[in-house]
């Protein structure tokens, strides 16, 4: 079974920690996405199945299939078998509602998400874990409940097609169907299996304990009976960042013994913060990322409420730069791109191809200085964040309504 891989999360001794709650490399360094595949026991997401996406869409692949952002793959090649022999699925992803306001990390999962929905014309629901969120940040229930429509109206704005999409929050949809799939589920994991899962401790609230099933249970059609009537074998693919892959290696052992396909996962590297640590030493700043971009930290992060000012001043104060100390230096030597974040950052949002390896090469050979790039950088980000913007001011609470109504979804596979 899957989940009797190593399943220690989190130890003293570990490298590195990568859980849906922590993740940090030992001393600061950059996560081994190598070792994390190893680990977990999932697939590293190879070219051909980057060609394939594309001759079945007939679309060129997102950029960040192209680049490498969305890196590995729990049973992506049966959702492949099946669409091609004209079987269709369903996308489930998720938003956990713990801030005002997203960070373009929190955009990634979705803009991802938007594209496999209009390239394989499929349905999609978003779970959004209020309740998760109350029970590990301390917010109030009310609190959780406004947080997750405000974090809604972000979502909407990334432009999802509003007849083949629901989203919901579970403090308003757990129950009928869905709690008996939780059940279900619950039943079927014993406590020191998700403690192994997780890295659950005798300090933790029982609260904590009895929420992997709520995540869980959105993989399994018959949760939705609005949405899926009679298509109890319809699978599903989540797209989501990889440090949610225990819960659904605890779903995908679950999900035989209840009647369902395993769900199929396509998962992501972490978006780095803007600055390394301001903890490490002067020789650990040197390797630059650190961990995820994290919205406890303003500083490490572009918000999409982030004006242009703000943009251009975070790139220039806090974006850890490869490039040498001196022009001299760096037109000798040139930018270490392994640890030069707005190279990173334009990695996953400048579209063309041609340029960011124009970029690369000419920053890498030193003709091209830290404050061009940067410059770029801020162009790129400033563009993106206000196309944002004026998309959620144009969000209604009409729209959030008609999004999260519980209705059926009749042209949802056309």
């Amino acid at each position: 079974m899957e989940v009797d891989k190593k399943e220690e999360i989190d130890s003293e001794s570990s490298e590195q920690v990568v859980n849906p709650w922590e993740v940090s490399a030992k001393d600061g360094g950059k996560i081994d996405y190598d070792k994390l595949i190893d680990k977990f026991g999932c697939q590293r997401l190879d070219e051909s199945l980057i060609d394939r996406v594309q001759r079945l869409t007939s679309r060129q692949p997102h950029v960040f299939l192209r680049r490498g952002v969305f890196f590995a793959h729990r049973d992506f090649n049966e959702i492949l078998d099946a669409y091609e022999k004209g079987d269709k699925f369903y996308l489930y992803t998720g938003r956990g509602p713990s801030s005002e306001a997203l960070h373009l990390g929190h955009l990634i999962p979705f803009m991802f998400t938007k594209y496999l929905q209009e390239a394989f014309k499929v349905p999609l629901v978003i779970q959004l874990t209020d309740d998760e969120k109350c029970m590990w940040k301390n917010l109030s229930v009310e609190e959780s409940q406004r947080l997750a429509r405000e974090n809604a109206k972000d979502i909407i704005a990334c432009g999802f097609d509003v007849t083949k999409t629901f989203i919901f929050s579970d403090f308003d949809y757990v129950g009928g169907s869905f709690y008996k799939n939780m059940v279900k589920v619950s039943k079927c994991v014993t406590l020191n299996k998700a403690m192994g899962i997780f890295g659950f401790s005798g300090e933790d609230h029982i609260g904590k304990l009895s929420f992997p099933p709520v995540q869980a249970v959105p993989s399994f059609p018959s949760s939705f009976p609005h949405l899926f009537p009679g298509k109890d074998n319809l699978r599903c693919l989540i797209p989501c960042a990889i440090d949610q892959d225990p819960y659904f290696r605890m779903t995908r052992d679950v999900a035989p013994r209840l009647g369902y396909s395993k769900p199929a996962l396509i998962e992501s590297s972490f978006f780095p913060a803007l600055q390394a640590s301001t903890l490490l030493s002067s020789l650990q700043l040197l390797k630059g990322e650190n961990g995820k971009m994290s919205a406890s930290d303003p500083n490490s992060a572009i918000y999409v409420t982030d004006t242009a000012k703000d943009i251009k001043n975070k790139i220039n104060r806090y974006a850890f730069s490869g490039g040498q100390d001196s022009v001299e230096k760096h037109r000798e030597l040139g930018a270490n791109l392994e640890v030069d974040i707005p190279v990173k950052y334009l990695s996953f949002f400048l579209e063309d191809d041609a340029e960011l390896e124009h970029i690369k090469k000419e920053y890498g050979e030193g003709r091209m200085l830290t404050g061009e790039v940067k410059k770029r950088l801020t162009e790129v980000l400033t563009e993106m964040v206000e196309r944002h913007r004026r998309a959620r001011a144009a969000v209604t609470d009409e729209m959030v309504d008609a999004f999260m109504a519980v209705r059926p979804l009749p042209n949802m596979f056309e």
